[in-house]
């Protein structure tokens, strides 16, 4: 933390808001979906493409403020499977950006110790992205940071359906002894060896999880902000993050042990 408030200005609003936060109580992974790219660049009467070269910005912004608080985790929900339905030119924009975003951005992963991942499925990406991804990867692999996971043709439903194919495949040829619980099912997901989000953030104002993280966000705390996405910023990051830490999760337990009443005449 002393790292972070050290980079923030000292006299900021991010600064203050840094301050009020309890170093031993973040959050271990972060999950965001970013929308309004399309609705913020309608609003200023640009096409929905500056839209989305401007949440770029944001991305960079918001991936260095969690490299660094020191988070574990951060996952950002890119492109949906649903997002194909979109027009070729939007779609080829984004492709474009993603490309462009790997290549400027790697040394500044590197630097920052950050380690990049992809969910979702990337097999069904033009192939030139998979193969900037692919380099991506294997050149911050090594690193021990924050660790950047980028949802790209990402379904929940799809990552479930999924999981339960490869499980048929492993007890196919594990035999009739093989049993799933929990934690073998999460061993299958797109985010094994990952842990649950603790915290959920939508932009835009929509209070919906749009098919992200289905099984992974069962007790994640959840945050939405009117702003849409090219807006957030890293005191938007803070403001989320301090209301998290406001909260008593109890994960379907008591926050405090329950008082047993009295018996009568006792």
């Amino acid at each position: 933390m002393k790292h972070f408030l050290g980079w923030v200005d000292p006299d900021s609003a991010e600064a203050q808001l840094a301050k009020d936060l309890d170093p031993d109580r973040l959050p271990r992974h972060i999950a965001i979906i970013m929308d309004g790219n399309g609705r913020w660049a309608n609003q200023r009467g640009l096409p929905r493409v500056a839209g989305h070269r401007h949440g770029v910005e944001a991305v960079r912004e918001i991936v260095e403020a969690c490299a660094r608080l020191e988070l574990e985790a951060l996952t950002i929900y890119a492109f949906s499977v649903e997002n194909w339905k979109r027009p070729e030119t939007e779609i080829q924009t984004l492709w474009s950006l993603l490309r462009t975003y790997l290549k400027r951005e790697l040394p500044r992963l590197q630097k920052q110790g950050i380690r990049l991942r992809v969910i979702g499925r990337t097999q069904d990406l033009p192939a030139d992205v998979q193969r900037d991804l692919s380099e991506a990867v294997e050149a911050t692999d090594s690193n021990r940071g924050l660790r950047l996971n980028v949802a790209l043709n990402y379904g929940g439903r799809t990552e479930i359906v999924d999981a339960a194919n490869e499980l048929i495949e492993r007890a196919r040829r594990e035999g009739p002894g093989f049993r799933v619980d929990e934690h073998v099912f999460e061993e299958h997901l797109y985010t094994a060896g990952l842990p649950s989000p603790d915290l959920l953030i939508r932009t835009s104002g929509e209070v919906r999880v749009s098919n992200f993280l289905l099984w992974q966000i069962a007790y994640t705390e959840i945050w939405v902000t009117e702003k849409f996405w090219p807006e957030f910023r890293t005191g938007d990051l803070l403001h989320a993050i301090g209301d998290y830490q406001k909260r008593d999760r109890r994960f379907g337990g008591l926050s405090r042990p329950a008082v047993e009443p009295a018996l009568v005449g006792r």
